[in-house]
């Protein structure tokens, strides 16, 4: 038997971490192909950053409350008519909407999957960025064994994933991160760890995964011939000429750069989940904060030197 009410994140205006707050909400009920799950886990993301500073306001508009969180673990607890059985433990994305930072959400079954075996709710939510460096390695960059993979914020959400993927598709794996985490870029099993501020002379790279989004022209002279650019940020304070920028290159042939935004699906969630099993990847959670601090999570994100993930519980 569900409650009637549940607690969960929003904000009420634009600002700082602090106009995050928890506030109280009826329980939802799942709708047609939905399930609805006792969130155990979310992780904090760049995106949600942006949203709840006003950046995003373009394209979030100004239309009050808005909740927060994009990624869950947790636990079935109303499986309406999907192929999910009552207490299975999943994970996976609620969608550009947002709203996973809450104890119970409605979310689509083709967009969440069983957690693997030895996967907490913790580090499931962690790891649930894998599904972007997938995409950005395999689909868009086609990353091929030999090649040479340069991955910016090596030590970040999807930067410590994208690390190990690399590895393990035989490329030869350089990470940018603050000198603070090279021990965990190099641990992940880069080749090499440089500290972006003094990084030297880099060489060239058959693929760049950027996931900082600033200065995409320096990164872009760093291609090979052949080379491919994968950003999954871009610069939000020069978001017009950020936006031209990736317009201009994407279509090139050769030498290019595409930006894409994810909302990954149940079977690139099973895919992770076999990468996981392989042990070929593995989440690092950086610190975690109960919902009640969410304001203070945000607050840790933005201060930058995150290794991993942060992780809110619920």
């Amino acid at each position: 038997m569900l409650p009637d009410s549940m607690c969960y994140a929003r904000f009420d205006r634009y600002g700082p971490p602090e106009v995050l707050h928890v506030a109280t909400g009826p329980v939802p009920r799942p709708g047609p192909g939905e399930v609805v799950v006792r969130v155990e886990a979310v992780s904090v993301n760049g995106g949600e950053l942006a949203l709840r500073s006003g950046q995003l306001r373009p394209f979030s508009g100004n239309r009050f409350p808005k909740r927060i969180g994009l990624d869950l673990a947790g636990t079935v607890v109303d499986p309406g008519n999907s192929r999910f059985d009552l207490g299975e433990p999943v994970w996976g994305a609620i969608g550009r909407g947002g709203g996973s930072a809450a104890e119970y959400v409605a979310v689509r079954a083709d967009r969440i999957d069983r957690v693997p075996d030895g996967l907490d709710a913790v580090h499931a939510a962690a790891l649930v960025v894998g599904t972007t460096a997938i995409t950005a390695l395999r689909d868009v960059a086609a990353l091929a064994p030999r090649e040479r993979l340069l991955v910016r914020g090596a030590a970040g959400g999807v930067g410590h994933i994208a690390v190990q993927l690399g590895r393990a598709m035989g490329a030869h794996v350089t990470g940018l991160a603050s000198a603070a985490a090279l021990d965990l870029v190099k641990e992940l099993g880069a080749d090499e760890a440089i500290d972006y501020r003094e990084p030297g002379e880099l060489g060239r790279f058959d693929v760049v995964v950027d996931t900082v989004g600033t200065d995409p022209e320096r990164f872009r002279r760093l291609l090979t011939a052949d080379g491919r650019m994968v950003a999954i940020a871009f610069d939000l304070n020069r978001r017009l000429r950020a936006v031209s920028y990736l317009a201009a290159h994407a279509a090139r042939r050769r030498r290019w750069v595409r930006f894409f935004s994810g909302y990954p699906a149940a079977p690139r969630f099973a895919e992770l989940g076999r990468w996981f099993r392989n042990g070929e990847v593995r989440p690092h959670v950086d610190r975690t904060f109960p919902l009640e601090d969410i304001a203070a999570a945000h607050r840790a994100l933005e201060q930058g030197g995150v290794r991993g993930k942060i992780v809110v519980t619920l």
